[in-house]
């Protein structure tokens, strides 16, 4: 591939992604808000409510999902910053 050219950032501070961590979506507020809807409608002491109030309570007491592992992008950013960007230009 001869006649290709680096591709070269101009000079950056530093190379970050903001926010890398996702946080994944509860899987009760789906239901919490089923709760209030019902609440609304219905009244707080409905007895309509009592089955999602139920199925509220289950998904609050269940097993919480395994945490992940923290996400090293800005440590590998960091790290090949200096075979990436181009330094400064002096006059």
């Amino acid at each position: 591939m001869a006649g290709h050219k680096a591709i070269r950032l101009p000079p950056l501070k530093t190379l970050r992604v903001h926010n890398p961590q996702r946080v994944p979506e509860n899987p009760c507020i789906a239901v919490m808000s089923t709760v209030l809807a019902c609440w609304a409608s219905a009244g707080y002491n409905a007895a309509g409510c009592l089955a999602v109030e139920n199925q509220l309570r289950s998904c609050m007491d269940g097993a919480k999902p395994p945490g992940s592992k923290p996400n090293t992008i800005n440590y590998h950013l960091t790290r090949m910053q200096k075979d990436v960007t181009s330094k400064p230009k002096r006059k």
